[in-house]
């Protein structure tokens, strides 16, 4: 089995000229955690995902503090959304560098890249290096443990 056989096809991607307020709207309405960023030939040139439009919310003390567990609210910050100016930038100032795996890679050599880059979701890409669908743990997982039924 390979990549190509577990992963989703129906990806949703953006272009680097996408504002933040765009990504978050395409986040909620889609339920999704991770947008590839693609050139104009639909290859991946860095990811946007849930995690980094949350972190804006985010006080700043908790990049400092090891554990929050002491802290049972966060007053007013919980109300605070990022200012106007921020959402409307483009992704270009939340772009992350992308970690792609071929369509036709194994799935425990792709759930080890996962692990290893501390990924929850990831792009797959033809030979070409064209985005052509996205994978996920879960996906990998579910695809491994599936061939389980048939040992013994």
């Amino acid at each position: 089995m390979n990549v190509s056989s577990c992963m989703k096809k129906d990806v949703v991607s953006i272009k680097l000229n996408t504002t933040i307020r765009e990504v978050a709207a395409l986040i909620v309405n889609k339920h999704i955690g991770l947008l590839p960023i693609v050139d104009e030939s639909n290859k991946p040139i860095g990811v946007i995902g849930l995690w980094d439009l949350l972190e804006l919310e985010l006080p700043d003390f908790v990049k400092f503090v090891a554990d929050v567990d002491f802290v049972h609210d966060f007053g007013a910050v919980e109300v605070t959304r990022p200012p106007a100016k921020k959402l409307d930038k483009t992704v270009k100032s939340l772009i992350r560098p992308v970690t792609t795996v071929e369509e036709d890679c194994g799935l425990l050599r792709a759930y080890a890249l996962m692990l290893q880059q501390n990924l929850h979701d990831m792009p797959v890409v033809s030979k070409a290096g064209k985005l052509v669908g996205i994978t996920s743990r879960v996906d990998l997982g579910c695809a491994i443990l599936s061939t389980w039924a048939k040992v013994g």
